[in-house]
């Protein structure tokens, strides 16, 4: 494997302000340049500004500014956002640079002196935004651009051509690499069409224009300025130091036989990067990058992202918002990677946003987070146990074993991508290429069987027990929980660095990740240092109390004021098949029954008997348990988060003497979703949670199997 990497993302035109598109390209670089880090590589991630060219000439003086002027005030703000997403480019090149204009000077010398290019005349259709040439066969409706759907314009100009011609076409230059190299596009969806493309058959470019200034002087003849994405297509190559070739970083980078070069790009200008770029290289005599991956639009509500729309997401906004609730950019940078296959389009909204970072981060890694560092600290003084490896047995089948032995035979263990070889086998392979959604899909399934673990070893009875064998089954449990919790900050460290950072540190390393080489092949667990202690923090992930939640508890405590007959499911419906309103818990138990209730005996002959459409009246719903703590001055009362599907309700409920909070967390529970809201001790409670027993023996009504939140009880 070659031990140099070099990724970049297009320069971004500086018409505007950065959108999503511009963070979901960048966030994707910065993800694969810091795995590759990770894994030994020496890294060269790029990224930058494309500064020229009419639009940005039209546009400064609509606003009255100089060119320099407009683009110095665009430039700060993607800086800007690079820093607020934690983006770590190794260099932010700018076309309007003295290095980038020497260097497209000389590549244009270069191919004018090998007669690809001559002086001509140009006429065509030319679309402004795109800055791209069309024939009046390949206009839209309407005479309009066929990328955009924008007018375009008749031009008629000198100008000089690039001989595009000679690298299309059945037996092309251009046509032969891609049929030899067909992973140069990816997905493979995009290479068909560009070799479709090329092997029809290619025109000549026009590259210079005379019409705007706002450019790269032609050598020699500076009349013309050089077309736009002859201009930014170069940066790849200033960067690295061109025209001078024979520099090491160039030497380094370059893919001349082992470094590999990537380029990272939006489906919209593939045409330029896997058609134009490449013949530009074949006729200077340069190698080509190893490969182009074109990933797809973010839009909103099934329509494309436009100014005039006014449906363009704000990521500034987005990461200002996550920050109030504490989730930062890392919620966001896992969200864009997460939620839509690398290649695809996505739809983007602030629920999906919501629900994918309560859902995955919240919930999934955040009870493996909490319930291993909490139980840690309470059950084993903070200090993490050293696991033994049976003799003539790798780590990684001895956590097999470990899952095997300590989940039920009904638990589908293999089922869960072969979970002793995850990283190995899943997670590289997916890193490798690109395949981010498949990568973190790996290492859920690894959370996923690890908080499994704990539900069915219920570390909390364990460490109640006397027995040697149960301490040590302890100790196992609690040792994998904080392996697999390691892995997981390892290999989720290029998608969100902040936070696995944190929770590196809170499993007692005092290293930085973005300092360490681990060979992801064979990553090595239970490598904990006797006496290794964590170090408590704040949780990573705060669950994102959402509008809807937020509305909820208006209606109910407006409710609450009204005579009972007030429905709050009418006013705010929770969902397309509504739950019934949020309700409280009812005061602290003193005998059993509901979390709330004593026993109630009833007298049949008393008229304690009720028909069906009256017991159909309670609303039984599945919960799950996510957060859960003690109420100050309370022994018995304690608040808890609990997931009921449509929403998350806050439920109060006296089961602190049986159950201490964290071995709550994660457990599925049944809640009674419609009783009316009340407070405990000043605390709002939206349910009841059902139990039985006495004060100090309560036990949770539940399930033997894993049932979804939210599903109706009958």
């Amino acid at each position: 494997m070659a031990d140099t990497f070099y990724i970049t993302t297009p320069i971004y035109y500086v018409n505007d302000v950065p959108h999503i598109g511009h963070a979901y390209t960048t966030v994707a670089a910065d993800t694969m340049a810091r795995y590759m880090r990770l894994t030994g590589r020496e890294v060269f991630f790029l990224t930058g500004t494309d500064e020229h060219g009419q639009k940005v000439e039209k546009t400064a003086a609509d606003k009255g500014m100089t060119n320099r002027e407009f683009v110095d005030s665009i430039v700060p703000r993607f800086r800007g956002l690079w820093e607020k997403l934690d983006i770590e480019p190794d260099d932010f090149i700018r076309t309007t640079e003295e290095r980038h204009v020497r260097a497209v000077q000389h590549m244009f010398s270069v191919l004018k002196d090998k007669g690809d290019i001559y002086k001509g005349e140009y006429e065509d259709w030319y679309c402004v935004p795109c800055e791209s040439f069309w024939t009046s066969l390949q206009l839209g409706k309407g005479d309009t651009c066929p990328d955009c759907g924008r007018p375009v314009e008749k031009l008629k100009e000198e100008s000089y051509f690039f001989r595009l011609s000679r690298y299309g076409g059945e037996d092309g230059e251009l046509t032969r690499y891609l049929e030899a190299n067909r992973d140069f596009v990816v997905p493979e969806s995009r290479f068909n069409e560009v070799l479709s493309f090329v092997k029809g058959g290619l025109r000549d470019l026009s590259i210079s224009r005379t019409s705007f200034k706002w450019g790269v002087p032609v050598p020699g003849d500076e009349k013309h300025v050089i077309y736009v994405w002859l201009d930014a297509l170069m940066n790849y190559l200033t960067a690295l130091g061109y025209p001078d070739t024979d520099s090491e970083k160039f030497r380094k980078f370059w893919p001349s036989s082992d470094p590999v070069a990537v380029h990272v790009i939006g489906k919209d200008i593939l045409r330029f990067h896997a058609v134009y770029w490449p013949a530009f290289l074949m006729a200077a005599g340069l190698p080509l990058p190893k490969r182009i991956v074109s990933h797809g639009w973010w839009t909103i509500g099934g329509e494309k992202m436009s100014k005039s729309k006014g449906n363009v997401v704000d990521p500034f906004a987005v990461v200002e918002e996550l920050d109030r609730h504490g989730i930062g950019a890392d919620g966001f940078r896992y969200f864009l990677l997460r939620e839509v296959p690398f290649g695809l389009d996505g739809d983007y909204s602030r629920e999906a946003l919501v629900n994918r970072i309560n859902s995955d981060l919240a919930n999934d890694l955040g009870n493996l987070h909490f319930r291993t560092i909490n139980m840690i600290e309470k059950y084993l003084g903070g200090e993490i146990p050293i696991l033994e490896i049976p003799d003539n047995s790798t780590p990684q089948e001895a956590l097999q074993n470990f899952f095997a032995s300590m989940i039920p035979g009904n638990y589908d263990v293999a089922g869960q991508q072969a979970i002793f070889g995850i990283v190995s086998k899943y997670y590289k392979q997916s890193m490798d290429k690109l395949d981010f959604s498949d990568a973190l899909d790996s290492i859920w399934a690894l959370i996923s069987v690890a908080n499994k673990t704990i539900d069915y070893s219920a570390p909390w009875n364990l460490a109640k027990s006397e027995k040697t064998e149960d301490r040590r089954k302890l100790e196992d449990v609690l040792g994998v929980a904080a392996e697999v919790l390691k892995v997981s900050a390892i290999t989720l460290y290029p998608f969100m660095p902040s936070k696995m950072q944190l929770i590196w540190e809170q499993l007692g390393h005092t290293d930085r990740l973005d300092e360490k080489i681990i060979d992801i092949s064979d990553i090595s667990f239970f490598i904990y240092e006797k006496g290794q202690k964590i170090k408590r923090g704040p949780a990573p992930f705060p669950r994102i109390e959402t509008d809807r939640i937020r509305a909820l508890k208006a209606a109910s405590d407006a409710a609450a004021a009204k005579p009972a007959a007030a429905s709050i499911a009418a006013a705010v419906p929770l969902a397309a098949q509504p739950v019934n309103p949020p309700s409280p818990l009812v005061p602290p138990p003193t005998s059993g029954g509901g979390l709330g209730r004593g026993p109630q005996i009833v007298d049949a002959e008393a008229g304690g008997v009720i028909g069906i459409d009256d017991f159909m009246k309670v609303d039984l719903r599945v919960g799950k348990v996510l957060e859960a703590e003690r109420v100050p001055k309370s022994d018995k009362l304690v608040k808890m988060k609990i997931d009921i599907g449509a929403e998350t309700r806050q439920i109060v409920g006296g089961i602190g003497k049986a159950y201490p909070p964290e071995e709550l967390v994660g457990r599925t529970v049944i809640v009674v979703a419609n009783l009316k809201p009340a407070k405990l001790m000043g605390i709002e409670s939206q349910g009841m949670v059902l139990a039985a027993g006495g004060v100090d023996t309560l036990r949770l009504v539940g399930f033997d199997d894993a049932v979804v939140p939210g599903t109706k009880v009958k």
